[in-house]
């Protein structure tokens, strides 16, 4: 899909749709492995010409926010944080320029929708049987996308992704391929403990992967070396969204986050 078949952005409805569609397709056709542990692995995930416009419209350093869990060990001397993020809600982004605003609320509708969902759960079945059982179909999925963004001294050690997870996706976002060395580890367990490192993800554009979360999906990011000026990325994760104490929990930390966000901006 380029640029001339893909709707003006100023048909909100047409243009997501036209995404919801292009990314189901991705997904659709994303090369699966079984090793270390069942995930997917994304090529062209975004149309080119909609990754373009990504690119072009990034939001500025004031505009993204700290980003707290493991990350936060990683800080600088100087308090600086090495990972920062914005929330792709409509209720978060509604402060950027309208230039910006235009392409990440399609994204964020796009990303949030239910046929890319479904996609997620159709292909990476064999990962999501495996924790869920025969009916992990029915298992509710809460969507949460953030544009992330990490810099030179930001790592992160072998971890599996918290229970409160259902599916971890990554998209990378470069503007090119210099530094496809930076890209997600993906490491095996032993009988001894130890965590060898059996694959790694290239941090290439327009590229990602995804799978289900697991008690062996341990995975890890080398430090981000002198070279790189960011390392810019969606992380979708999908938390698991049954129950009443769930649902109520990822939707009050949506409006939790969402009233931190408007006491930032107003100060």
């Amino acid at each position: 899909m380029d640029q001339t078949t893909f709707p003006n952005l100023s048909d909100r409805a047409a243009s997501t749709k036209a995404l919801i569609d292009y990314i189901v397709g991705s997904i659709d056709q994303a090369k699966g492995a079984a090793k270390p542990f069942f995930h997917l692995e994304f090529e062209h995930f975004f149309p080119e010409s909609i990754y373009s416009l990504m690119l072009q419209a990034m939001p500025s350093a004031a505009d993204y926010r700290p980003m707290h869990g493991r990350s936060r060990s990683n800080d600088l001397d100087d308090g600086t944080h090495t990972r920062v993020k914005i929330d792709l809600f409509p209720e978060y982004i509604r402060h950027l320029p309208p230039g910006k605003l235009a392409i990440w609320r399609i994204v964020g509708a796009a990303l949030c929708s239910e046929p890319v969902k479904n996609a997620f759960r159709r292909k990476l079945a064999p990962g999501l049987e495996k924790r869920f059982g025969s009916e992990f179909a029915s298992v509710g999925m809460y969507p949460i996308p953030i544009l992330t963004r990490d810099i030179p001294g930001y790592s992160i050690a072998p971890h599996t992704d918290t229970r409160w997870k259902g599916i971890t996706v990554q998209l990378y976002l470069p503007s090119d391929d210099a530094n496809t060395d930076i890209g997600t580890i993906f490491h095996d367990v032993l009988p001894d403990g130890t965590k060898p490192k059996v694959a790694q993800m290239k941090f290439s554009r327009n590229s990602g992967y995804a799978f289900a979360v697991g008690t062996d999906t341990w995975h890890s990011a080398d430090r981000v070396h002198d070279g790189v000026k960011t390392r810019d990325s969606i992380l979708l994760t999908y938390f698991v969204d049954a129950g009443p104490f769930k649902v109520l929990r990822n939707r009050g930390k949506r409006f939790g986050n969402f009233l931190l966000n408007e006491i930032r901006n107003r100060t």
